[in-house]
């Protein structure tokens, strides 16, 4: 845990190493990150390509970052559940389930963008 004594760059230093052991550990553990982390890879520069301004470029990217981002939090959520327990509750399912649906959401989103840009460009 962090030290909550720790001020200024020393502090950021901190925060930097656990994010790392966090991507680290989402790696390790969930396999729907590691998938999407290889569509962002693969996305990223058709993005780049298919965008025809910045703010085009911003949005099909930022949709797929979002998308990581969900699941990095819905995988907190999964591991603090199974930390608490492994047998079934119904508190439990359900916040797996809303985590789940949260993925979901952000890959909706993620293809109603890139489904929009590409429509206008005509592609």
């Amino acid at each position: 845990m962090a030290n909550q004594n720790e001020k200024g760059l020393k502090r950021i230093l901190n925060a930097c190493v656990f994010s790392y052991y966090g991507y680290k550990a989402t790696w390790e553990h969930e396999e729907a990150f590691r998938q999407e982390v290889m569509l962002f890879v693969v996305t990223t520069p058709l993005a780049l390509w298919l965008g025809n301004t910045t703010v085009e470029k911003l949005l099909l990217v930022g949709s797929m970052v979002l998308v990581l981002l969900v699941e990095l939090l819905n995988s907190a959520v999964e591991a603090v559940v199974d930390r608490v327990g492994l047998e079934h509750h119904e508190l439990s399912g359900r916040a797996k389930d809303i985590g789940s649906a949260a993925v979901n959401l952000s890959l909706v989103w993620a293809a109603i963008t890139w489904i929009s840009i590409l429509l206008l460009r005509g592609i």
